[in-house]
């Protein structure tokens, strides 16, 4: 990325970074979106119900990205953002439960951890957290656009599968009205083609609170104390919590002091004091007369007093202020103030909101110190990766957790975490070490003594970058060839990290080659093709070098490469790709926001680098052996067919995509002494073998039919060959001798697909032939000989069966849709027609098999 004659820049061409998807879109198609129509208020509603509906505690949204590789968090509620970093962008080809809900369009139910081993074992290893989960597809108009997830407790009575997917279908309902109406906002549009217009979603997820459970209403009352006068006077809230009317009150301090408990009528009196000494009150605390019980017996409220003092003229000193029933918050804080146990809480995120005095002294650390932030963050004694791993056991369980820690003191504390869906409850006490204890250890119920609580969870390692190495890993043991190898980290590392760009290299001839790119604007790589290894660019230094390089800023890279011509991103990562100790490329990803690398992530972008350098390499050997046995195949077929009065013959040929890309399928068209074969094969396999042999068959096929043999000594001839040659393959084959002058034909069938026959009115059938037993499998095997006659105007159609199978269908499925498709055709040639008939094929990414076909067409 070297420009010597040009001072730093950026390359614009791609637009301004950090945009949203929707705000790019909008601006493309000249619309733009209501600043009231937010597309979380279109989800909100619907998870919370769904969240409410099973029992559960947390709820996510996953939103399809704007290049539809990943799925993006875009509501969470329940849990904290914070715990789900590491899940905000997942790839669409996950091993994921929300992928899969999201690939197959398909509710999901895991009820427990067991279920989520079996089905997401990876998954299930990066958050090793017993809780089960529900996904459901989030559609609009029919086309998936997401995913919905609720979170419940494992711990929970189990919920029946059939309740669980009619609460989701209902939610997924209600979600795919709203999404529609949000589509048409943004759209302004009202027909169908608003349809998902700008679900897209590329942001930060947005927090939604679940309902809080409802509590007690705190009373509040405002007042006026005349210093002076020691007059009173007060709002209807005041006067009832001093237990008075409006119309029996006559506003004398002796009136109030009657309604205060004789114990605390000193500090009412010294709140008079101090708002003269001070000019303020701050939570002077007294009890006052309340509503007798049924039985006469006097009963109290706590009351606490607030409040300022202001002159006014002919007033005096007038202290305004408030009255405030206590019968929550400041009990509840005395009380916890008694206990001899340390309590504290923590928000949702994990942040402390409270500690009581014994806490802080356990904790050795002040309130003001620790109050907003993570507990691990500001005691380093808990920075062990494991403490905050009981946080996330607790909140993505929701049942108790408890630990031991051995602090700086040498003293041994105990921690029971209480989790809810607001938040943590923490109790901390000292105990005893248990023989053999360690700190981060469970506690047991031996151990724990009174401390111990009902359900002891275990937590491991760090939950994101595990996945992503095993993902990884996973995924790269399926990618065969070079470019599978790109597609798969590319499809991985872009999610996973959030960036935006990606580029691969490759090393040829001492220069770097661009293997792959996405992200970048049209043709800025194009200037660093075939750079030498000397350039003085980052993502030669990280391969020659061998050290991964990361830049968190703009600034930054162009401190270190003052003449790089920079693309319109913000942070960078060059990942040097070296297997067995061997250069193999570089990885460069990049990020359109400042990005911070946490060591976490520096050293699993750095492992995913050298799982991606080791594919590379297989891949390039593979590579290279799949090119010798494409030129071995495309030596043996036929390169063009003979011109025939009466007759035109087309063929096609597509390789498989999976395995080697290369097996046995053949056809030929060969002049007989009595008329023209039409032949088709297919040898089992995907290997160089496999093309040997089929350039072994179709060499004896010819032969024979060219010495005038009839059609059932060719097969049986070709047959005994195959089994005499002992490779341990066999073969399929349909062998058809056409008499251009008459239309008559001899066919003989060997384990083949059956042919099939469009009359000339446009009919066509599938051509049920009896058949004998796969070429190889019994030598002395006989072939039964079938007569048909085609009339003028007729098509004959003989293919291999990965023109007809598919996943998840038997062949006959197959059949039945390429018949339909060649009585439906109205091509106006056979090359046309066979067009046609391959095309689902042709548009197929992933062909388990060969697809070979030849058309007759027969006039």
């Amino acid at each position: 990325m070297d420009d010597a004659a040009a001072a730093p820049r950026r390359d614009r061409s791609a637009g301004p970074p950090g945009r949203g998807a929707t705000d790019r879109r909008s601006a493309e198609e000249g619309g733009h979106a209501p600043a009231s129509a937010r597309i979380e208020d279109a989800l909100a509603e619907p998870v919370v119900a769904a969240v409410r509906d099973l029992g559960g505690y947390g709820g996510l949204v996953y939103l399809r990205s704007r290049d539809r590789r990943s799925l993006v968090l875009g509501v969470v509620c329940g849990v904290p953002r914070s715990l789900l970093r590491s899940w905000w962008r997942v790839p669409v080809g996950g091993a994921l439960p929300m992928s899969e809900a999201y690939r197959r369009a398909e509710s999901l139910w895991l009820p427990d951890e067991a279920a989520a081993m079996l089905r997401f074992p990876q998954f299930t290893a990066a958050l090793p957290y017993s809780f089960a989960s529900a996904y459901h597809p989030v559609r609009v108009g029919g086309e998936p656009v997401g995913v919905l997830a609720v979170l419940r407790s494992a711990a929970r009575e189990p919920l029946d599968g059939r309740a669980v997917g009619a609460v989701l279908r209902d939610a997924g309902r209600d979600m795919e009205e709203r999404l529609t109406e949000y589509a048409r906002r943004v759209s302004g549009r009202t027909g169908s083609d608003a349809v998902a217009y700008g679900i897209d979603h590329d942001d930060q997820p947005v927090s939604v609170r679940l309902p809080a459970p409802p509590a007690p209403a705190v009373a509040v009352g405002m007042i006026e104390w005349d210093l002076d006068s020691d007059r009173w006077s007060g709002d209807d809230d005041a006067l009832s919590l001093l237990g008075v009317t409006p119309a029996g009150f006559g506003g004398t301090m002796a009136e109030v002091e009657a309604r205060v408990s004789p114990d605390d009528l000193h500090e009412l009196r010294s709140s008079r004091r101090e708002a003269a000494g001070t000019g303020q009150v701050r939570a002077r605390h007294f009890r006052v007369l309340a509503a007798p019980e049924e039985d006469g017996r006097i009963r109290y409220r706590s009351v606490e007093l607030w409040g300022h003092v202001v002159r006014a003229e002919g007033t005096g000193r007038l202290l305004v202020g408030a009255l405030v029933d206590t019968a929550g918050g400041a009990t509840a804080a005395e009380a916890a103030e008694r206990l001899p146990d340390g309590l504290f809480s923590l928000d949702q995120d994990g942040r402390v909101v409270y500690a009581n005095a014994r806490c802080q002294e356990l904790l050795g650390c002040a309130l003001e110190r620790i109050l907003g932030h993570y507990p691990w963050e500001v005691l380093t004694w808990l920075r062990d990766p494991a403490y905050e791993d009981r946080y996330r056991a607790a909140m993505l369980s929701q049942e108790p957790v408890s630990y031991l820690v051995h602090d700086p003191r040498g003293v041994w504390l105990g921690f029971v975490l209480y989790p809810g869906v607001h938040g943590l409850t923490g109790r901390v006490f000292r105990t005893a070490a248990p023989a053999g204890s360690e700190p981060g250890r469970a506690l047991t119920p031996a151990g724990g003594g009174a401390g111990a609580p009902p359900s002891e969870l275990v937590a491991t390692a760090r939950a994101g970058a595990l996945y992503h190495v095993v993902q990884m890993a996973s995924v790269l043991t399926e990618a065969v060839t070079v470019r599978d190898v790109c597609r798969a980290v590319a499809e991985q590392l872009l999610p996973a990290f959030g960036a935006q760009e990606i580029a691969l290299y490759t090393i040829r001839d001492g220069r770097m080659h661009l293997l792959w790119e996405s992200g970048y604007p049209r043709g800025f790589l194009d200037r660093f093709e075939g750079v030498p290894l000397d350039a003085d660019l980052p993502g030669v230094h990280a391969l020659t070098t061998r050290l991964p390089l990361f830049f968190e800023s703009p600034e930054a890279l162009v401190d270190a490469y003052p003449r790089l011509v920079l693309d319109p991103m913000n942070a960078w990562s060059f990942l040097p790709l070296i297997a067995s100790g061997h250069p193999v490329g570089s990885c460069i990803l990049g990020w359109s926001a400042p990005h911070r690398f946490t060591p976490e992530e520096r050293s699993a972008l750095t492992a995913l680098g050298g799982l991606a350098a080791q594919a590379m390499e297989r891949a390039r050997l593979y590579d290279a052996e799949s090119a010798v046995a494409r030129g071995l195949q495309e030596g043996l077929l036929p390169h063009r067919l003979p011109a025939i009065d009466r007759m035109v013959t087309t063929g096609r040929y597509l390789p498989g995509t999976q395995g080697m890309a290369i097996g046995g399928d053949w056809y030929d068209v060969i002049r007989t002494g009595r008329g023209v074969a039409l032949v088709i094969g297919d040898v089992e396999g995907h290997s160089v073998g496999a093309a040997a042999v089929m350039g072994q068959l179709r060499s004896a096929v010819h032969a024979f039919a060219a010495s005038g043999r009839p059609p059932q000594e060719v097969v049986t001839h070709t047959n005994r060959l195959l089994a005499e040659l002992e490779t341990d393959v066999f073969a399929t084959c349909c062998y058809i001798e056409l008499d251009p002058g008459t239309g008559r034909a001899l066919a003989v069938r060997a384990g083949h697909p059956p042919p099939l026959l469009r009359h000339p009115d446009g009919r066509a059938e599938t051509l049920d032939l009896p058949g004998g037993v796969l070429l190889g499998v019994q030598a002395d095997a006989e072939y039964p000989l079938s007569t048909l006659v085609l009339a003028p105007g007729s098509v004959l159609a003989l293919y291999t069966d990965g023109l007809v199978e598919r996943s998840g269908s038997d062949i006959g499925t197959g059949i039945e849709a390429i018949r339909r498709c060649l009585a439906r055709s109205r091509a106006d040639s056979v090359e046309q027609l066979a067009d046609q008939l391959i095309r689902a094929a042709h548009r197929t990414e992933d062909r388990p098999d060969d697809v070979a076909l030849l058309l007759t067409a027969y006039g």
